[in-house]
């Protein structure tokens, strides 16, 4: 997880999580929706997970 994807995801987080599929997007965009930091806390830990 580098400095920039964190960086993203505070401060847009369904760009952040743009490769990892249209599920992972949708549910951070889902998440943002319902608030702000939920999208951050989806997003961090979607990119934190080993791929």
């Amino acid at each position: 997880m580098s400095f920039l994807r964190v960086l993203l995801a505070i401060l847009f987080p369904p760009l952040s999580v743009i490769d990892r599929g249209c599920g992972s997007v949708l549910i951070v965009f889902l998440l943002t929706l319902c608030g702000w930091v939920p999208g951050v806390i989806g997003a961090l830990v979607i990119l934190n997970k080993n791929s």
